[in-house]
């Protein structure tokens, strides 16, 4: 594609990186194909090439307006454009670029604004986020339909115990901000696992969040911090002699994966999240690696159908595709046919807050796509996509690797 940058943004590095990523879209369509905003609207506009048209005309010298504030945040970040993309347009960065420098010049509404700033407060606080989602949980029955199917159905009462043995084969995991509170029992689950397999999986509190929370909401400066803090409390285990850093969060584990973009420009810390990046496998990675000693599930229990859902920052974020299928096909499940499994769930980090008629949508279809084929469970690999799936769903939603212990 041929651009034309204003003077303010072509000595701007910022400018510069979007131009790279530009100049390599050739507006071909295929990534209308598999967008799930555009499958759903049919607005050009709120499709990837419609959006990138958009932000080429920002960056030539175009003044932002409210109206493409409002396709540009449509888009769900589930980067499936890119999975699509013959030329290979990251999508996902210019998207970034995109945002922050049309938020800065069209100022939101204070209720949106309002939105924004108590997910960034809410969200990565562990303790707060648990409070809250406890008190909903015990008002849902009398709240608004709108704010109820917002809030998920408590599951058991909080995390069991587990005291594993110690190995000398060690990793650490992150302890997450929601995911504590919406699905207690994740870690737990992981730690059981990889524990038959001969590691000690350890979760390191001092982490705090990974920075996702913030760069869903336009504040790229607070995501540099989250991730500078992630660094601080996780590199030091490197010289003790931890193996990986392993998520049991797709969402988290995409974020952090690509720290070494985030902080390109911060010498201090750039080759620390290189090697960060480097060391961070999504839970599924470490179990086909270590299944190669004939591991088996004891009992299938009747559970034997599992319809999976690929979270976006699995199959799209982290490119894994496959894994989580061929690990629990071959630990004797079997597992149906779904219906488009590279579309969005609509959950989407905060997108299921912010722009709720279009996740709910999403979420209505994915739900119909996972129980077309009668399974007995379904199953994913992300609490956002697994909380948000559950709620409406007459089936049990989990986490792929509790089908394992």
């Amino acid at each position: 594609m041929q651009t034309l940058l204003s003077a303010e943004f072509a000595e701007d590095p910022q400018g510069i990186e979007a131009e790279r990523i530009l100049r390599k879209c050739v507006h071909c369509g295929f990534c209308n194909a598999t967008c799930p905003t555009y499958q759903l609207i049919g607005d050009e506009l709120d499709g990837p090439r419609g959006r990138i048209y958009q932000m080429k005309l920002v960056l030539e010298g175009a003044i932002p307006t409210k109206k493409m504030q409002q396709h540009l945040d449509r888009c769900l970040t589930c980067r499936s454009c890119e999975s699509t993309c013959p030329s290979g347009v990251q999508y996902g960065k210019l998207l970034e670029i995109g945002r922050e420098i049309v938020d800065e010049r069209v100022p939101r509404r204070t209720k949106d604004k309002l939105l924004r700033k108590l997910l960034t407060v809410i969200v990565p606080n562990g303790e707060i986020f648990s409070l809250l989602l406890k008190v909903g949980q015990l008002f849902r029955s009398i709240l608004p339909i709108s704010v109820r199917e917002k809030i998920p159905f408590e599951r058991g009462q909080g995390a069991v115990a587990f005291q594993g043995t110690d190995h000398p084969r060690k990793m650490v995991m992150l302890a997450g901000c929601a995911q504590p509170a919406l699905a207690p029992n994740t870690n737990v689950i992981a730690k059981k696992l990889l524990d038959k397999m001969g590691i000690t999986l350890a979760e390191v509190s001092e982490a705090g969040c990974c920075g996702a929370v913030y760069l869903h909401t336009s504040e790229p400066k607070n995501g540099r911090q989250a991730a500078r803090k992630l660094i601080d409390a996780w590199h030091p285990y490197l010289q003790q002699g931890v193996e990986a850093f392993v998520m049991t969060a797709s969402g988290c584990g995409s974020t952090i994966k690509e720290y070494a973009h985030l902080l390109k420009d911060d010498p201090a810390y750039f080759k620390k999240a290189m090697v960060i990046s480097e060391k961070t496998f999504d839970l599924c990675e470490i179990v086909e690696k270590e299944m190669v000693a004939g591991y088996k599930v004891a009992s299938l229990g009747q559970a034997k159908r599992v319809a999976f859902h690929p979270p976006c920052t699995l199959q799209h974020g982290q490119k894994i595709s496959g894994k989580i299928e061929s690990i629990l096909r071959s630990s004797g499940y079997e597992l149906t046919v779904v219906k488009d499994p590279h579309l969005c769930c609509g959950s989407a980090g905060t997108y299921s807050l912010l722009q709720p008629e279009i996740a709910s949508k999403l979420r209505k279809n994915k739900q119909s796509a996972l129980i077309e084929s009668n399974p007995h469970v379904i199953c994913t690999a992300n609490v956002g996509c697994q909380s948000w799936l559950q709620t409406g769903s007459n089936l049990s939603v989990v986490y792929w690797a509790e089908l394992l212990v």
